[in-house]
């Protein structure tokens, strides 16, 4: 998984939510992260499997996501999207947006953010 692209935090816990930051079509190249090539779709499905090792990292699955908010530079590329998502999170249906944008960092044509539950901890009531 490629570092960060700015000063943020993959991951952030915050209750009884996990929140994975918007993640870029990225993966690590030789001088740093990279914009995997072919556009929107292969960038969707790397940004998906970037958000799927983050959650992992904490571990959570596509099924603990509640809320996915997905940015394309070009609702064209909706359908493929949908496609690509799909492919990723198998049954898994959380609730989700789709915003077009201007623009996203490094010229990247999707970026994918989600909040995912947390697991109840009966030692913990505020879980």
């Amino acid at each position: 998984m490629p570092a960060p692209v700015g000063p943020y935090s993959p991951l952030v816990l915050a209750g009884p939510l996990a929140v994975c930051s918007g993640q870029l079509g990225l993966r690590p190249g030789a001088s740093g992260p990279e914009l995997v090539p072919g556009g929107t779709g292969p960038e969707a499905t790397q940004a998906l499997a970037n958000v799927a090792e983050v959650l992992a990292e904490a571990g959570l699955g596509w099924e603990d996501v509640v809320k996915v908010t997905v940015f394309l530079t070009d609702m064209a590329d909706y359908q493929e999207l949908n496609r690509r998502y799909a492919e990723a999170l198998g049954p898994a249906r959380p609730a989700r947006t789709v915003v077009a944008v201007a623009g996203l960092p490094l010229g990247a044509k999707v970026e994918v953010e989600v909040w995912a539950r947390l697991p109840q901890d009966p030692a913990d009531p505020k879980r």
